[in-house]
């Protein structure tokens, strides 16, 4: 019970803050829900670990970025454009691996003025202003998530068919909380975003009755044992087991500064920033992800993406918080 109320606490860790030494959204001072987002993370009340240095070091390429997060960490949704454009830019030489880490186990708590999802909506649509990432909190209202276990179990489940197909399958995962205000601890949103990430479907289910429950333990036994203390957490390990931190949401500049560190000699990819040329690689893109990749500002993607839009070019799917645009197929 202990376990899961330190668990379920972080749960607005998507609001991103130190508990402990910022100031808080609301006046209420004691509640470590209410985070400044400035930080990125709602920190983890501090609980008893084995914290080691990651010996995790790139198998395959230069750097390696350890990645523990959520299907429901808004802070990780905020994050996207970022990690979007490292791919990008940097994909050659660091690979990305992906941990669960267990956000909301359940709901069996009352703290602070947080005791059951209604609590949670406001707070959605608040930080999603903040990260100026797209994110409609009235699921908690109309269809709300009684916990991240099963999206995070099915996510490892997707990982045994696929790594990039499960990277592809959560990101469906989060467009659909997010944005489309689905209860993805559903399994017939589960199968849905299986199916449009090409995944078997059917094995899916059978992995997620299945093996996946205990990768999913053994992704927080993983986090545990990293002393991580909150969401999105990424080391950066290099061939030597050299490892950098990026603790909360950051400027897409703290990513490339570490890569950077790690690997002095490294070559950035000039990739093509063309509107085809970006929705070829990634087919949905919000406003905010599109002005990171192409290095236009906000009202200048705004606009051309609304007049290819109005082109039939693209889909644009409108939210209360912003859009998102897909490639017409």
């Amino acid at each position: 019970m202990k376990i899961n109320i330190l668990f379920a606490l972080i749960l607005l860790g998507s609001l991103g803050c130190q508990a402990q030494t910022n100031k808080p959204m609301t006046d209420n001072n004691s509640n470590p829900l209410l985070c400044d987002p400035k930080t990125g993370v709602c920190e983890m009340p501090q609980t008893k670990s084995n914290t080691q240095t990651p010996n995790k070091a790139a198998e395959h390429k230069a750097l390696k970025v350890i990645y523990f997060t959520d299907p429901i960490c808004s802070s990780c949704w905020g994050i996207e454009p970022q990690l979007r454009r490292l791919k990008l830019e940097y994909g050659d030489a660091l690979e990305i691996e992906y941990h669960m880490g267990g956000l909301l186990p359940d709901w069996s708590y009352n703290n602070g003025g947080i005791s059951k999802p209604s609590d949670v909506s406001h707070h959605w649509d608040e930080v999603s202003v903040y990260y100026d990432m797209p994110i409609d909190g009235d699921v908690w209202l109309e269809d709300p998530l009684s916990s991240s276990y099963p999206p995070s179990i099915a996510f490892k489940a997707a990982q045994l068919q696929d790594e990039q197909k499960a990277i592809k399958f959560l990101r469906r995962l989060r467009e659909m909380v997010f944005l489309e205000k689905k209860n993805i601890t559903k399994w017939e949103y589960m199968s849905q975003a299986a199916k449009e990430t090409g995944l078997d479907a059917d094995k899916l289910k059978q992995d997620y009755e299945g093996s996946a429950t205990a990768l999913f333990q053994k992704d927080l036994e993983l986090s545990r044992s990293f002393g991580v203390r909150g969401f999105p957490t990424l080391f950066f390990v290099d061939s030597l087991n050299n490892q950098q931190v990026v603790y909360g949401f950051s400027p897409y500049k703290a990513f490339e500064d570490l890569v950077i560190k790690a690997l002095p000699k490294v070559s950035k990819f000039n990739y093509d920033k063309s509107w085809t040329s970006l929705f070829a690689y990634y087919p949905t893109l919000t406003t905010r992800e599109f002005a990171e990749l192409s290095d236009l500002n906000k009202a200048d993607s705004e606009k051309l993406l609304q007049s290819l839009a109005d082109k039939g070019q693209l889909i644009k799917q409108s939210t209360k918080n912003g859009p998102i645009w897909v490639l017409k197929k």
